[in-house]
């Protein structure tokens, strides 16, 4: 990790930076595999999942009897963990529905809100170097409790042409309705245009690589809507003289071994916590099976000492991270101050892993600055809200005349016409 100390401001945004690739060839190959999809539809996505996932697939289709079979090729633990994380997830969620308030505005003029689910949504799960069948729990779950119609998963499959049987078995647990083995920029171009086999979605979740969130982002020209513009993973770490050294390098590589172009950042007050964190990732690292990619990672990682935590903090909202861990001394008197993160974690105990799988928040977050103006996941991103208004007679009386007057400001006679006929009506 670069070490970086005292940086003016001036220099702040540099540091906050991400890695990126060449953008005008990322829209180039998006581009030529949207069209082919559009063109040729499950031919089109057999190509790709030949080139991309090197393996030829006769059925893009998961057969209900591997459905079936996953929950046997898993250990009773790992089944009982999951269904843990089921649970609070649900729980969580479940705690987001809004209860329907009528608000009378005006005496005779009621308005409220109701929710309606988005029918088809499409999940996309990263299965490459890391099956993530807890993603299936943090899509699926909500868009269950939201009355999702249909919920289409897409996931890569393996060399042999099997999807891993913890999303399998994840996705049959939450109500998945249909699970295809596609992946990368030709999965999110299938639930864009639809094919013969796949369906195509209203709206398009879940997380991937630069790919994935350049094909989601391509999917909005085609009246397709996504969650968030979510990229490789990123988790800031603001540590103080109190936090412990071994749970935070411990923390960093959690996500530094997501992927190559996977973000990490320390920062700090103290010189000598910061030393002692980077010689704990030193010796943690040594004993990961994924130590080549959490190496590569950190190479464009980076740890800053300033002068206070409440400049941390400062640099963080500047930052915006997905993941944002306060290991600091009471942590709580800085939630008021944090204006720019997806998730937060406060104290040494509350690592972003725990979050990742069964705390029962989202682990679906706004990355690479996002956090600015997204959300992460919530029962809310599977419903449009949809406004009702009721005048009875007494309402039209009461605000007609104030409708009048500003339609006709604004020469919209016919619309200043519908209330004026309304109000002639009563007055005979």
């Amino acid at each position: 990790m670069k070490i970086v100390k005292y940086p003016n401001k001036n220099n702040w945004q540099k540091l906050c930076r991400r890695q990126g690739i060449n953008r005008a060839n990322l829209k180039n190959v998006v581009t030529e595999i949207f069209e082919e999809i559009q063109k040729n539809g499950d031919k089109a996505i057999k190509k790709y999942t030949v080139k991309f996932d090197k393996v030829s697939l006769t059925k893009i289709t998961t057969s209900e009897s591997e459905l079936k079979n996953a929950e046997k090729l898993l250990s009773k633990e790992l089944v009982n963990a999951i269904k843990l994380a089921k649970r609070n997830i649900e729980k969580y969620h479940a705690s987001q529905n809004e209860v329907i308030k009528k608000i009378e505005t005006t005496k005779g003029v009621y308005c409220w809100r109701e929710n309606r689910a988005i029918e088809k949504v499409g999940i996309y799960i990263p299965g490459g170097t890391a099956p993530l069948f807890s993603s299936v729990l943090m899509l699926g779950i909500p868009a269950k409790l939201a009355g999702c119609k249909e919920i289409i998963l897409c996931t890569p499959p393996d060399e042999n042409g099997n999807i891993n049987s913890a999303i399998l078995f994840a996705a049959k647990l939450v109500g998945v309705t249909s699970v295809f083995k596609v992946g990368g920029i030709q999965a999110i171009g299938a639930l864009t245009f639809g094919t013969k086999t796949i369906p195509k979605v209203d709206k398009i979740f879940g997380p991937g690589n630069q790919y994935v969130t350049a094909a989601k982002q391509n999917a909005l020209n085609y009246n397709v809507a996504i969650d968030m513009p979510a990229g490789p993973s990123e988790v800031l770490v603001i540590a103080d003289r109190f936090a412990n050294p071994e749970f935070v390098a411990a923390d960093l590589l959690s996500q530094a071994e997501h992927g190559t172009d996977s973000q990490v950042i320390l920062l700090s007050d103290n010189e000598d916590i910061i030393s002692k964190v980077l010689i704990e990732i030193k010796e943690q690292i040594k004993k990961l099976p994924r130590r080549d990619i959490a190496e590569k990672a950190l190479k464009n990682s980076t740890t800053i000492l300033f002068k206070t935590i409440n400049e941390c903090i400062e640099f963080s909202n500047h930052y915006a991270p997905e993941h944002l861990i306060l290991a600091v001394k009471n942590p709580t008197k800085y939630i008021s101050e944090i204006s720019n993160a997806g998730s937060v974690f406060l104290g040494n105990y509350s690592c972003e892993s725990a979050g990742d799988y069964a705390t029962g928040t989202n682990h679906t977050l706004p990355t690479n600055g996002y956090a600015r103006n997204y959300s992460g996941l919530s029962l809310d991103s599977f419903v449009k809200k949809i406004s009702f208004q009721q005048l009875t007679r007494e309402g039209i009386l009461n605000i007609g005349p104030s409708v009048e007057i500003m339609a006709e400001a604004e020469q919209l006679i016919a619309h200043k016409n519908a209330v004026t006929l309304r109000l002639k009506s009563l007055k005979k």
